[in-house]
């Protein structure tokens, strides 16, 4: 009588059946699969950068974001100094010019914006013609407690200045009117020790007073934003625009607004208290305060496909593991046996998710893109999960949890401000259901046999090892 002996499982059959080894190794595939999705991160980046390339193209003859600041009043004066030459001779005293700047008392914009997208290839950027009307009034300069000689003051040399980011995009020839009197812009920022470019109206015999109206209007091409500064002693800004995503934007956001499907208004008042510069000063140019104390509008994109998508990649973790925790759960409740290659396609579908997104939200928008991609994902999925499992009812499971989980992400990315809050929750409740589902599950049993579930179906082998 022949005996034939039972054929022991190797070491490392056992091995790769034991729970937590195999745990281990799902969890070490998945971060190898962070080394594709850091690619994906960086064409990400790429493709930021060479739409804002696109855009500075587009702004660079059209009209780049305007920063318009002032009008400041420059009065200069004589300031002597003593100038050592020689040590065998008596010094000399050197005269030279410097000025002080004046800040208007009372400062009104009314500005209306008329926009329109424009294209490089497939990359588009917001820009705007604009009507800006200035107005306002400048006390007499007043030179007390520098212990300046009224002598020295050179008030015939006087300028009112307007810095604006971009005077290429002037589209008209701008006129000053001054308590009356009509005197053109000349281009610069004439007196003004500014790094800023500008327009400047030398005011000359004008300052005979105690109170000066000023009016001038600007027509002006800009794109992606328009922003003022705060330089009366009370600043009153209204713009209007036909944009609909409007962001506002600086240290002050308006006192009211309005935004409605195809245009947006709004309006600042703002008192000088809040700002950090003076409303007058000798020499220097007070750039940096000035700048810091900017506000306005930004004319943004409805939906930013590329944030957007680096926003999804960072629950991409999340997304794989949970996954390939739902695949496992099979394995461990079911008896079905799924190989780790088996583990890394699905891997690697997921993560041609994001991808897909990208290159389809350039084109098509991102929730299009975002709906195209994931029904993608999830039907390649659901189809080879079926397959692999043998089971159409397993591979549905499979389906529904990713289709849960892109409803759930797309519900983060609208969310921004509450992303958090519904995030943790989400995460929550998913952790209570695993925990719920594998309440009985024998922890100590090889992945193979039989189900810790009663009545569950035999272990079948799916795949090779």
């Amino acid at each position: 009588m022949t005996e034939f002996a039972t054929e022991r499982p190797s070491f490392f059959q056992n091995l790769r059946r034991n729970t937590l080894v195999q745990g281990i190794a799902i969890g070490t595939l998945a971060l190898l699969l962070q080394i594709p999705v850091l690619f994906i991160q960086g064409l990400v980046w790429e493709r930021e950068s060479t739409r804002q390339t696109a855009i500075e193209e587009i702004t660079g003859k059209w009209g780049r974001a305007q920063d318009v600041f002032g009008p400041f009043l420059v009065v200069p004066y004589l300031k002597r100094r003593i100038v050592q030459t020689d040590e065998n001779k008596p010094p000399k005293i050197e005269e030279y010019e410097t000025q002080a700047t004046f800040l208007p008392r009372q400062l009104k914009v009314d500005g209306t914006l008329e926009t329109e997208v424009r294209y490089r290839g497939i990359f588009e950027a917001p820009v705007y013609r604009s009507q800006l009307v200035f107005d306002g009034s400048f006390e007499r300069p007043d030179f007390s407690g520098w212990t300046i000689d009224p002598s020295d003051i050179l008030w015939d040399r006087a300028e009112l200045v307007v810095e604006v980011a971009d005077p290429r995009a002037i589209q008209n020839a701008v006129q000053l009117d001054w308590a009356g009197d009509a005197i053109e812009f000349e281009p610069g920022t004439g007196r003004r020790p500014s790094k800023r470019s500008g327009i400047y109206a030398a005011l000359g015999e004008r300052l005979d007073g105690d109170d000066f109206s000023f009016h001038f209007t600007l027509d002006l091409n800009g794109s992606v934003r328009v922003s003022f500064a705060p330089v009366g002693r009370n600043t009153e800004v209204k713009l209007r625009g036909d944009w609909p995503s409007p962001s506002f934007q600086g240290n002050w956001l308006p006192v009211s607004r309005e935004v409605g499907p195809t245009s947006f208004s709004a309006s600042w008042n703002i008192p000088y208290l809040g700002r950090s510069y003076p409303q007058r000063w000798r020499s220097g140019d007070n750039a940096d305060e000035v700048a810091a104390s900017q506000f306005g509008v930004n004319l943004l994109s409805p939906v930013d496909a590329y944030r957007q998508t680096v926003r999804s990649l960072k629950y991409q973790i999340l997304f794989l593991s949970l996954t390939f925790l739902t695949v496992w759960l099979f394995e461990i409740l079911s008896g079905v046996r799924l190989h780790l290659i088996q583990y890394g396609f699905i891997g690697m579908a997921l993560c041609t998710f994001y991808l897909l997104e990208l290159s389809l939200a350039e084109h098509l928008g991102f929730a299009t893109a975002y709906a195209i991609a994931a029904s993608a994902v999830i039907g390649l999925v659901t189809f080879y999960a079926r397959a692999t499992m043998g089971s159409a009812r397993r591979g549905g499971i499979v389906g529904a949890v990713i289709v849960s989980l892109y409803g759930f992400l797309y519900v983060l990315l609208l969310m921004e401000e509450y992303s958090l809050l519904v995030g943790s929750v989400g995460l929550f409740l998913i952790l209570a259901a695993i925990m719920f589902v594998t309440r009985h599950v024998d922890w100590d049993k090889p992945v193979g046999a039989a189900s810790a579930i009663p009545n569950a179906p035999q272990v079948r082998e799916s795949g090779p090892g």
